[in-house]
């Protein structure tokens, strides 16, 4: 085994001992190479058996998640909230000299992301409506953190926020409160709760940041799996998912060189269902493991390394990704 972990074949052709030089004769050679024929040989079918009972306990996990609704990449990925799981795929300098701003960033997965970020070096302003929320986080990240207060709801507190905030070159907001249910149960004023929140908060965020985003932002808007899979009677919050990742594509128009992406997660396994009874909460995992591709739940640290991809990639905008475990395909 050679020192960065490849398996290498040691040169003996020239070799020497104490007796001096020891040449090896034809059939020397060949006796050699029958042996480190059956080491390679060996050391294949370890590697095979050992990934055999690697996914063999992955599968036993996966079931102990559905029965304890505990999901996740692995029980030490859950403790950490996933989020040792996901910097690896970033360069400690991919954020370097950028600015993001997250509204809702001091919970869930704008947490996660503004993790990710000041990781991989760069600046991040938290937004949100609750001060000691705010406070605990940036504390958290560090001296390449701060907070400012802001509801989505109201324009005045929107351009009060971007008026603190020299440039930007991410925005990504997950911020929103609504009341989702059928056409029967719901008033026409509760059923507009997802679009006045979710899709005109959003649309309120993006415009009054426009005089401070850079020629090459990135701005990431939250949607939802509902948009193409409804999930049980809830046609007002389908159809503003679906409208947001419209807005998406006609905002990427409009606004290039901008780039401008919507993120469409499914069931997420982390701060907002932990703050919803435990009965309810298995039986949301329970239905996502039984239609979702992955047959679980996703992570807010799965969700974050997404948002992350459509903050830095140059190359994506006016469209939609789904980090929902295959829900949408089902």
């Amino acid at each position: 085994m050679r020192a960065d972990g490849q398996i290498g074949i040691r040169d003996d052709r020239n070799r020497r001992g104490a007796g001096g030089d020891q040449r090896l004769g034809g059939g020397d050679l060949l006796g050699q190479l029958r042996q480190r024929v059956r080491v390679c040989v060996t050391l294949i079918l370890q590697a095979a058996s050992q990934a055999g009972r690697v996914a063999k306990g992955h599968t036993v996990e996966a079931r102990a998640q559905l029965r304890t609704g505990q999901f996740g990449h692995s029980s030490k990925d859950r403790r950490s909230g996933s989020f040792a799981h996901v910097t690896g795929f970033l360069s400690g300098t991919a954020f370097a000299d950028r600015t993001v701003v997250l509204i809702g960033g001091g919970t869930g997965i704008g947490l996660s992301v503004a993790r990710l970020v000041t990781a991989a070096g760069g600046e991040v302003v938290l937004g949100g409506r609750t001060p000691a929320t705010l406070a605990v986080a940036a504390e958290e990240l560090g001296r390449k953190a701060r907070w400012h207060l802001v509801d989505t709801a109201h324009q005045a507190s929107i351009d009060a926020f971007f008026d603190q905030i020299e440039v930007l070159h991410g925005l990504f907001t997950t911020a929103a409160t609504y009341v989702t249910g059928s056409i029967a149960a719901l008033s026409v004023e509760q059923a507009a709760t997802p679009f006045e929140s979710k899709f005109w908060g959003q649309y309120r965020v993006v415009k009054s940041a426009l005089p401070k985003l850079s020629s090459d932002a990135s701005v990431v808007l939250m949607s939802g799996a509902a948009s193409v899979r409804p999930a049980g009677s809830a046609p007002a919050y389908v159809a503003a998912n679906a409208a947001i990742e419209g807005l998406a594509r006609g905002l990427a128009h409009e606004l290039a060189p901008i780039r401008v992406n919507a993120l469409s997660p499914g069931t997420v396994d982390g701060h907002l269902w932990n703050q919803r009874p435990p009965e309810v909460r298995r039986q949301a995992f329970e239905h996502i493991a039984a239609a979702a591709t992955l047959r679980r739940p996703v992570t807010e640290g799965e969700v974050a390394q997404a948002a992350v991809y459509l903050l830095l990639n140059s190359a994506t905008t006016g469209s939609t990704l789904y980090t929902d475990g295959g829900y949408a395909l089902r």
